[in-house]
């Protein structure tokens, strides 16, 4: 059995954060979905007219990660939290591209929800998954992206199965191997609060994203929830 484990060296430095887990499987995450392309748009627009004329790096949903990013020595203004990333390009009126189902899914509850939220394909995901602190022998690892493989620096918080890191910078940019593709039938969703966002708005985000795979993709979706008191959920 799979699993994904929180460090305790993680809730050490950020003792309030929460992580929401959707883990499904026998889904169907081929073809397009028009009416969730729709809806993705829908998200986008709203984001951008809750968000106004105020400035972003001091929104209570992207502040909180510009502090946690700092503590763990990378730049936020040079490596934004995937949420600081989604907004930004939407603010700037990009149209964010359909990818697949799970993504774009998942880019409507980041939007909805104002929470970083990501994916990995569990056939590509070797033994165990552990969110932690980088080592100093970390193996380079190919972002989605970019053309040349690099490891991650010593002490950043990324997510690692076996063979490396699926996600550096916490949740700045994934690795290109465990990406959700039209081929991906299994895998998890992850979706990240830290104060002041609590448990009622990661339970209602979390909901959100179960009720969205299964209506969109199909297949047997399970949701749980890791904080300090419960740091390890199975994935399969």
């Amino acid at each position: 059995m799979t699993s994904l484990l929180v460090r305790e060296e993680i809730f050490r430095t950020f003792p309030e954060v929460r992580i929401g887990l959707a883990a499904f499987r026998d889904a169907d995450n081929a073809g397009e979905r028009p009416s969730l392309v729709e809806l993705l748009r829908r998200e986008q627009a709203e984001a951008v007219r809750r968000l106004g004329p105020s400035l972003l790096s001091e929104h209570p949903r992207v502040a909180p990660w510009r502090e946690a990013y700092r503590a763990f020595g990378a730049k936020p203004k040079d490596h934004p939290s995937s949420i600081e990333n989604l907004l930004r390009r939407v603010g700037k009126g990009q149209e964010l591209r359909s990818v697949n189902p799970l993504v774009d899914l998942y880019n409507v509850v980041s939007l909805r929800h104002l929470l970083p939220v990501g994916g990995e394909d569990l056939a590509a995901v070797e033994g165990d998954v552990e969110l932690r602190f980088a080592a100093d022998d970390e193996p380079a690892v190919r972002l989605l992206g970019e053309p040349e493989a690099r490891p991650p620096k010593p002490g950043e918080v990324i997510y690692a199965d076996g063979a490396g890191a699926l996600c550096r910078r916490w949740n700045w940019k994934e690795a290109d191997r465990t990406k959700l593709t039209d081929r991906t039938t299994r895998g998890f969703l992850v979706i990240e609060a830290l104060p002041p966002a609590g448990r009622a708005e990661l339970d209602a985000a979390l909901a959100d994203l179960g009720a969205l795979v299964a209506q969109h993709c199909g297949g047997t979706v399970r949701t749980g929830m890791l904080d300090r008191g419960n740091a390890t959920f199975p994935l399969d």
